[in-house]
């Protein structure tokens, strides 16, 4: 059975189970491995820091990261498809109308939330940034 032959649920089984693998190759930071022949058991590694005075503004910068990805996708989408002529003049139009507004959008909550565009660019380490770099 194929990909696209698969009902949708175990398609989004097939996503999370990799996701799961992912996660556990990711390394832990040296804090959080004991040394090892330690009388003491390893605890399990500590990835995320949260402060509860920062979790709102942590929490939208997530948020917002997540949008902004999706935001340049559908950009993305939308110039391959003027430049197939999938559209009509109309459609491009609306299009880059909603997507002009989409992006003022987010540069309105970042400001409200004090970040900047590039702060939404996470670094994933050794596979660079999330996002690419602006034009």
């Amino acid at each position: 059975m194929t990909g696209e032959d698969r009902p949708p649920g175990s398609r989004l089984d097939e996503i999370a189970d990799a996701a799961a693998r992912a996660f556990h190759m990711l390394p832990a930071v040296p804090q959080d491995i004991l040394p090892r022949g330690g009388a003491e058991a390893r605890r399990p590694a500590h990835r995320i820091t949260t402060d509860p005075d920062t979790v709102e503004r942590d929490l939208i910068k997530l948020v917002l990261t997540l949008v902004e990805l999706l935001r340049q996708l559908m950009e993305r989408q939308a110039l391959q498809r003027v430049d197939a002529g999938d559209l009509t003049e109309e459609q491009e139009e609306r299009l880059g109308a909603t997507l002009m507004i989409l992006h003022s959008r987010m540069i309105e909550l970042c400001s409200r939330y004090d970040l900047s565009m590039q702060d939404l660019n996470l670094n994933l380490g050794p596979l660079g940034t999330l996002l690419p770099p602006p034009e």
